[in-house]
């Protein structure tokens, strides 16, 4: 067994763990983006439903 070759897979996993966090990370990233995009939606149907919602206040003296 060449011991060159038992460093080089050695090398290889760790670059395989290093590009696996980045593709987490980077996935971790994205579903806070789509969360924060639904939370949008859903507050901008619930205006379309009542539009003058909240638009005018009635005083009387």
């Amino acid at each position: 067994m060449n011991i060159s070759s038992v460093g080089s897979i050695g090398l290889s996993v760790s670059d395989v763990d290093s590009m696996n966090m980045i593709d987490i990370s980077i996935l971790k990233k994205s579903l806070d983006a789509v969360e924060q995009n639904g939370d949008f939606l859903i507050q901008m149907m619930e205006q379309s439903i009542n539009p003058n919602l909240g638009s005018n206040i009635d005083i009387r003296l």
